[in-house]
Parts: structure tokens; sequence; C-alpha cells
């Protein structure tokens, strides 16, 4: 094990010494922790931005503390299902989630939810954030947000737009765009944002709202045209495509990624993966990573990341209630 591994172990075990004197914690802190593989919960399918950054995370991890991080998918329920088995998980830094911005989305269209998402997992570490996009095909002659909302008050609700599902981060993101700009436009959702993606390249639908990261290779080779992006400043993948705030519309929708813990993750355990996976996004690969991801590291403390997901809890769960969103 390396110098850094074998000091971040030492503390790691100091504190589930004190903290969680269990028989099993007991036996496993005799040893330098981590003393067996760590588990990754990953709650989507592979190959999407949580699998792509969870993975890229398990290889940085595994060589910084010295034990096999392995990453564990389980999808099902929009990251429902994945996070409870997480949160139910004993607290001993063996088993760790990997989450979005759609976990602070869920509680707004899930009325009954099997885990607190405040209370009942430990906030760790963010990863990174981009911007949603608001994308249109070619052929609509859309070109900026002010001609966008011009053509929706010129046609209510006869404009739709697609997104990856009932409840995704990208319905939220399009729904949130409606009452901030005061239009009516109507939802089509698919399932996935692939289906979605083939459908707008084709020109059956004139509008999608995706992220800079799935966007990013068609406005490129020309099949798609992005009029803007929603987060606080424009996307550095995407320097020259302003912002929705630029054209004088209220709208902030940006997607994050994090680590959480379960529910009583020991503080001294958590401040140490929070500090080990702060210097995993200062190294020239991980930005690169980030970057191939249309994406920057974000550094927060646990405490910060936390009051981040309080925040965000309240955002989407009163865009959920303006807009009447239900979970199928």
């Amino acid at each position: 094990m390396g110098v850094q591994a074998t000091a971040f172990a030492a503390s790691v075990v100091a504190a589930l010494q004190l903290a969680l004197p269990g028989p099993t914690l007991a036996a496993d802190s005799a040893k330098d922790y981590p003393s067996r593989p760590v588990r990754l919960i990953v709650p989507f399918p592979p190959g999407g931005s949580n699998d792509i950054l969870g993975r890229f995370m398990a290889a940085k991890l595994t060589e910084r503390i010295g034990q096999q991080v392995i990453v564990d998918n389980r999808p099902g329920a929009d990251g429902i299902i994945g996070t409870d088995l997480a949160a139910r998980a004993t607290p001993d830094g063996y088993t760790l989630l990997i989450v979005s911005t759609s976990y602070t989305m869920n509680p707004g269209i899930h009325k009954k939810m099997p885990f607190d998402p405040v209370q009942d997992l430990t906030p760790i570490s963010m990863i990174g954030t981009g911007s949603n996009a608001i994308v249109v095909n070619p052929n609509f002659p859309v070109k900026t947000v002010k001609e966008l909302i011009a053509a929706a008050k010129a046609k209510p609700g006869q404009i739709n737009y697609a997104s990856s599902g009932i409840g995704g981060f990208n319905h939220f993101g399009g729904e949130l765009f409606k009452t901030a700009a005061g239009i009516d436009m109507t939802h089509v959702p698919y399932k996935g944002g692939g289906p979605a993606m083939v459908d707008i390249i084709a020109g059956h639908v004139p509008v999608l709202f995706s992220t800079v990261t799935q966007v990013l290779p068609h406005q490129r080779s020309g099949k798609l045209r992005v009029i803007a992006t929603g987060g606080p400043k424009r996307s550095p993948a995407l320097p020259d495509v302003p912002t929705v705030m630029e054209s004088g519309v209220n709208y902030e929708v940006t997607i994050w990624w994090g680590v959480l813990g379960p529910k009583s993750l020991p503080s001294a355990l958590t401040d140490e993966l929070n500090a080990t996976i702060a210097k995993i996004l200062t190294e020239p690969d991980t930005r690169k990573r980030l970057s191939a991801e249309a994406a920057e590291p974000l550094l927060v403390t646990p405490a910060e990341f936390g009051q981040i997901i309080r925040k965000d809890i309240i955002k989407w769960t009163k865009v959920a209630r303006d807009a009447k969103m239900q979970a199928h």
C-alpha cells in the first residue's frame, strides 16, 4: 500500500474504532482500512454519464486507497432502487453510491420513496458539474431563445419538445423553461435520451432538452443546433453558445455528479474520502475526462454538498408541483 493510502487508512481506522465499535467493524479496524474491496453502486444502466464517471472514479479510487473499487450497476425506478440499496448498507465505508442531479428531482415526482434523500444518506463529495442544453433541429426556424419563446407564444401548445422520459433531468429542464419563459409547449417523453436524439435529428420533434454532454457531437457535425445552455456561465465546451440567462430569462439548469454513503457514516471517514476525491479532481487526466463529458470538477466539503442537495430538492419539488409532474 502506498504512503497516501497508508495515511488514509490510519486516520480512518481511528475513526471507525471510536464511532462504530460493532463486532464486524472491530475486526476490520484491526487492519488497515480498507481491508477488502469497496463497492460503488451506480443506480443506472451502463453507458450513461453516471456509469461513465462512476467507472472512472472507481479506477482512480482504487489507485488511491489500495483496494479494488468495484462498480455495481443497480438500475431501476429513476435510480431509486440502487440508492435504496446504498441507504440500507452498513456505514463502514465499503459501500458508496454515485448520484447526479436526478437524485434531488425524484422527491418531487415520487410521493413515496423508501428512503429520505436528506436524512438517510451521507454526502461525501461532488465530482463535477455541467450544463443542460436547449437544442433544435437545424430545419426548425429558430436560432435563439427569444425566437423560440416568440414561436411558442404564437402557437401555444403546438410546439413539441422531447426529453429522455417523464420525471428525468431533461423533462425538469423543459418544464422549468416553460414556467420561466411564460410559454406553453407540449412534452413528448421518450424511453431514454438515445431515442429522443434519433427523432430530433430526423425532424420528428423540433426541440429537445438534453445535456451538453449528449448533444455536443451532433452540434459539431451540424445535425443539431444548440441555441442556449442552462448554466450560470457559458459552457467551456460551447463557448460561442449563450446561456438562457443572457436572453433575459431567469433559468438555471445544471447537472452535477457526486458520491454518497449510507446514513451514519463516521465523519472522519467521510472527510478522508472527500479529501481523497478532491486530490483525484485536481489531477490533469481527471480534468481531461470531465472535459470529455462537457463537465468541470467541483470541489466542495461534505457539508456544502449537503446544502446543495437540500436546496435542489426544494427547487425541483416546486418545479414538479407547478408543472403537475408525476411519475408513472
